[in-house]
């Protein structure tokens, strides 16, 4: 059971990585603010859930709900971000 949750923790960890490599990708190559945004913002809530995901089977205690709040705080507030920097772009216009 053991070599189950390491190879669990370190398939869900290694593809966490990719997607925030993926992120930064899309955050240094797309071409305006709200591209951008959308790529950071999708590829990173996904790469935390799934690095959270993977070192779940190793906490023990109140550690994984700590680590679950943590991603939930996460989401919540790189949603209420973007959705903020996505208003101010549509109402001041692209910035050079």
């Amino acid at each position: 059971m053991k070599i189950l949750g390491d190879m669990l923790t370190i398939v869900a960890v290694t593809v966490g990585a990719i997607f925030f490599l993926a992120g930064t990708v899309g955050l240094l190559r797309f071409p305006d603010t709200l591209t951008r945004l959308h790529a950071l913002t999708k590829a990173d809530n996904l790469g935390l859930g799934l690095v959270v995901l993977g070192l779940l089977p190793h906490v023990q205690g109140w550690l994984g709900a700590k680590l679950i709040a943590i991603w939930v705080f996460v989401l919540l507030s790189s949603a209420m971000t973007s959705q903020l920097v996505a208003s101010m772009v549509r109402r001041e216009g692209p910035q050079a």
